[in-house]
This record gives structure tokens, sequence and C-alpha cells, in this order.
């Protein structure tokens, strides 16, 4: 017998993936940022390449720094995925992976959203961090770089839609900081 909670959490699941508005056509032309959405995906994706080239330790020195830094690295890739659950469930069933808002969605401004404008990319900044101070690699930090400039260009362009879909966005906009406190 399955539990209530089970089943009532996969039932919040579908209903919050549902109608994302994703369609084949969208990965052609892009109209609702669909490309946005593939390249992020594919930077996620890309962390799970190996250490290339892992940066040098100083145990020559006595020294293992990667240690430190790897406890740090899971520490900053557990906070992330916190904040990004916690943002998930904030929004609900207005959750969209593309930068067009669904249709009948509603601004949330509450939960997660209160302090942030866009916490689900502020997770997904910080467990990139994690990743790259786990793993200690050049190419991990090429790859937060990447995610951060995407990120960025996806957070303006959601914004823009969101500020045509609500206009009350516009006062959120003026006093909630994007993804980084102190920094509009």
């Amino acid at each position: 017998m399955k539990s209530p909670l089970r089943k009532g959490s996969s039932r919040f699941i579908a209903l919050a993936c549902s109608n994302w508005g994703l369609r084949w056509r969208g990965f052609i032309d892009n109209k609702k940022g669909e490309w946005w959405l593939i390249a992020q995906l594919l930077l996620i994706t890309a962390h799970a390449m190996p250490a290339l080239p892992a940066l040098p330790t100083l145990k020559k020195f006595g020294f293992n720094w990667a240690e430190p830094f790897m406890i740090i690295g899971f520490c900053f890739l557990l906070l992330g995925i916190v904040i990004i659950s916690r943002a998930f469930l904030s929004l609900g069933v207005n959750l969209s992976p593309l930068p067009e808002p669904k249709d009948g969605a509603s601004l949330v401004t509450l939960g997660s959203y209160k302090n942030c404008r866009h916490p689900l990319y502020q997770g997904l900044i910080i467990s990139s961090t994690g990743v790259m101070f786990t793993l200690g690699s050049m190419l991990h930090l090429f790859l937060l770089i990447c995610l951060c400039a995407l990120l960025i260009g996806k957070a303006r362009r959601e914004e823009q839609q969101l500020q045509r879909k609500h206009p009350e966005y516009r006062n959120y906009l003026s006093r909630t900081p994007a993804i980084i406190l102190g920094i509009p």
C-alpha cells in the first residue's frame, strides 16, 4: 500500500511539470526560449565530466589543500540543492524550465522568491561552485563561468516576459535582487 504522502507528492510533481509549453517545433524556432533550456541542460550535464586538468596540490609542503576544498565544495553543492528544492516548491504549478512564463501562471514573490528573483539559478550557481571546488578543476571553473553567463542571459529574457505578463513585476524587480544580494 502506498503512503498518502507519496501519492500526493507524485501528483504534485506531475502537476508542477505539466503544461510547461515544451514542443518539438520550439527546439527549432526557439519561440519560448527552448535554446536557453538546451544550453542550460548541456552545461549542467557537463559538470559530470572528470576534473581536467586537476589543480595541483601542495603535498610536498605537507598540506593537501584539496581536502578542505572538497569539504567546502560538497557543502556548497548541498546548499545549492536545498535552495533549488525550496525554489521548486515555492513555484509549485507555476514552474517552467523555459524563460517564457506559463500561460495563466501567477507571479510568485513569496517563499524562496521573497529575497531573490531567481533562486533556482542561484542554487544552480552555488551547486556549480561546489562541484568546481570539490573537483579542483579548471574545466569546471570554465563551466561555472559559462553557466553564470547563460543564466544571466536567460534571467533577462525571463524578466522581459514577466514584465509583459505581470505589470506588478516592475515593483518586485526594483526591490528584489536578481541572483546575488547587492547585485540588482
